[in-house]
């Protein structure tokens, strides 16, 4: 291409543009785009460390279907190891929600506090067995993803609630 041809592409594709935009559109659309992005920093992402222990490494007994059990510690629901399911799975015919709230527990075989995500389990009617209420370090309705009082079936083909898994994440760090 002739640097005359590229001339002419330019002009008039800057022209079509001044036509079409104002001043003050094109600068409203550029103050838009800065606080879109000055924005994106405060969207959730998932900031896994990789130096997590894996599940095998975290020393754990007790009785999974108790509420004594470390794990729920902020647990509010059926338990999914009374229902069919596990600690970290759901039972058949029900579908885990993406969405969920977390919580601390102290894991009392080993001292460590691990972050736990509490998993609903939907798809189903409640399960009905072993309803367990603890509300440790429970927030506040205006901070939902801290609080247990939500139904978290969101996200997923059906809003009924069935149960609660008792997922560990890893390992919570001390300030």
């Amino acid at each position: 291409m002739s640097d005359l041809m590229i001339d002419k592409v330019t002009e008039k594709l800057s022209r079509g543009l001044a036509r079409a935009t104002s001043r003050r559109g094109l600068f409203g659309l550029l103050g838009a785009t800065a606080v879109g992005a000055a924005s994106l920093p405060l969207l959730p992402v998932a900031r896994a460390d990789h130096h997590q222990p894996k599940k095998s490494d975290i020393p754990d007994t007790g009785d999974d279907t108790t509420c004594e059990y470390w794990r729920y510690c902020a647990i509010d629901g059926f338990l999914c190891t009374c229902c069919g399911g596990s600690v970290m799975s759901c039972p058949p015919g029900t579908e885990m929600s993406p969405i969920t709230w977390i919580g601390t527990c102290k894991n009392p075989v080993d001292g460590k506090s691990y972050v736990i995500s509490y998993n609903d389990c939907c798809g189903k009617s409640g399960c009905g067995n072993c309803l367990c209420n603890r509300n440790e370090g429970d927030r506040p309705m205006y901070n939902p993803p801290k609080s247990n009082d939500i139904n978290w079936c969101l996200g997923t083909e059906s809003s009924i609630y069935h149960c609660s898994t008792a997922i560990v994440v890893g390992l919570a760090v001390d300030d």
